[in-house]
């Protein structure tokens, strides 16, 4: 049986060094934001470092407007970290752009002792090649340029051919032992050597993303599941990058598993709603909940159990307790936790949230201080009652409207006799001087429960009706007391007039 790498590194505790590296193209996805969050809470677990860098070699697809939303969505989420982008560090710069240089030295140091050669076979020699020895044509390079001598090189150059640069792959089985998925060994041959270095000089993804972690230091390498089949050609590398004498150690890999969409067996796609970061946000995702959730895929904290904090995860994680198989996303869960999330909140703070929503919603602009002051107000009466901060608005926006927009399904759900109702509310109101939710239900509970004899929930459908325009709304009462006296008989006389045209 083959055996890893005998200087797999064993950090532990604050040894323990993991990374963070997107590539800055389209917009932040929630696939991302687990492996993110994982690192993150692997290595505040440990009371290790959290590296953040960019792979921005693809000038073509890379944007520092994308970079930017990376920035705003790891701040959102209060996910942060210890060295990288914006805020610095002793392995400066943190973008794969700025550090050609480095790549060129560790390039020579692999020339040298010879890790690295040149090869100058075009993908039409190989295809030639290949089916003149009956090989398959998909097993590709055949390490045909291995051995070449210098006067093939000479030659080869003659004619204007640039060399690539291949990395000499060990003739032996590479085994490591994935923290999630145990023990796997990649067989000798299984692939062939591999372009490390274009022609024109530019290192490759596969080159430059190894090579910075051993610079970096990084002891773990926590990333998903789709990106396992690489870690054979990393290992090469670093066995040839400790040969060099540019690291010392081969860090430990982990390969989460995939998140589904809500049907089917397909990976997430970056093009589902469920898979847009900053859609959960606009529809009223707090951070705790949505990251609550993102935890629970592919990890349990335990049986039965599925709400906890920030501080119980980051205590409770560890990378070796997260399950292999496929995660799926649940939209309905995930709300439902963040619903959880909101009624832990306390309330100033939850208000305080809900301020931006109420203004995106046009209720205002740069809000008054009386209007902040009903918002706060307001905001006890509909904690319990959202799963999203978006929905608030819809719950309290009868408070920051002079007119009230009746819903349809809130009229067609009036009895008969709702004119008479409201006019029996007005009446029952008027000589109420101290108008709190306390004297507003005993007036209203004699008028239209004892004089009228209607049971409560026909009896206070009318008035919610006239004071919010929703069937389903806040408290009834204590929502007539932050409108006051004055305005909420007028709202139940409009509907009552509304109601004889």
């Amino acid at each position: 049986m083959a055996t890893p790498h005998p200087l797999t590194t064993t950090a532990a505790g604050a040894d323990v060094r993991v990374r963070f590296c997107p590539s800055p193209t389209g917009l932040p996805h929630v696939g991302m934001v687990r492996t993110a969050l994982y690192n993150w809470a692997y290595a505040r677990h440990n009371g290790g470092k959290m590296v953040f860098r960019i792979e921005d070699t693809d000038a073509a697809r890379d944007s520092e407007e994308s970079f930017r939303q990376l920035v705003d969505a790891l701040t959102w989420l209060k996910i942060d970290w210890d060295e990288g982008v914006e805020v610095g560090g002793p392995h400066a710069p943190y973008r794969q752009s700025e550090r050609h240089d480095i790549y060129r030295e560790v390039i020579d140091k692999l020339l040298a002792t010879g890790a690295l050669y040149e090869s100058y076979s075009t993908a039409e020699e190989i295809d030639a090649r290949n089916e003149a020895n009956g090989r398959a044509k998909q097993l590709g390079y055949d390490n045909f340029d291995r051995d070449l001598t210098h006067e093939q090189k000479a030659a080869f150059r003659a004619e204007g051919r640039q060399p690539a640069l291949r990395l000499r792959v060990p003739d032996e089985d590479l085994t490591y032992v994935d923290l999630i998925r145990g023990e796997v060994t990649f067989p000798a041959g299984s692939f062939p050597d591999f372009v490390v270095v274009r022609p024109n000089g530019v290192p490759l993804y596969t080159f430059v993303n190894p090579v910075d972690d051993a610079l970096m230091g990084i002891t773990h390498v926590l990333r998903g599941e789709d990106l396992m089949p690489s870690t054979a050609r990393q290992l090469s590398l670093y066995a040839a990058l400790i040969d060099a004498g540019v690291t010392t150690f081969v860090p430990r890999f982990a390969h989460m598993p995939l998140v589904l969409g809500e049907t089917g067996n397909k990976k997430l796609s970056k093009r589902d709603p469920q898979a847009d970061l900053f859609l959960h946000r606009e529809r009223g995702f707090i951070h705790e909940g949505l990251l609550n959730y993102l935890a629970l895929l592919g990890w349990s904290i335990g049986p039965d159990r599925d709400v906890f904090s920030l501080d119980e995860f980051i205590a409770a994680f560890d990378i070796e307790n997260v399950n292999p198989n496929p995660a799926r996303f649940d939209q309905k869960k995930a709300e439902s936790i963040n619903g959880d999330h909101i009624r832990m909140l306390d309330v100033k703070d939850f208000a305080e949230r809900t301020v931006p929503y109420l203004a995106a919603a046009g209720l205002f602009d740069e809000p008054t201080h009386e209007q902040l002051v009903l918002a706060f107000r307001a905001a006890p009466l509909v904690q319990e009652r959202v799963q999203l901060l978006g929905e608030v608005p819809g719950m309290l926006g009868f408070l920051f409207r002079d007119e009230v927009s009746y819903d349809a399904d809130a009229l067609k759900g009036l009895p008969a006799n709702a004119a008479e109702v409201l006019d029996a509310c007005v009446t029952a109101l008027e000589p109420v001087t101290d108008f709190t939710p306390e004297k507003i239900q005993e007036a209203l509970s004699t008028a239209l429960v004892e004089n009228l004899e209607l049971k409560p929930r026909v009896a206070y459908g009318p008035p919610r009706v006239a004071i919010t325009g929703r069937r389903v709304s806040p408290p009834l009462f204590e929502s007539m007391e932050l409108l006051g006296k004055d305005e909420s008989l007028r709202r139940l006389r409009a509907l009552s007039a509304f109601l004889a045209n």
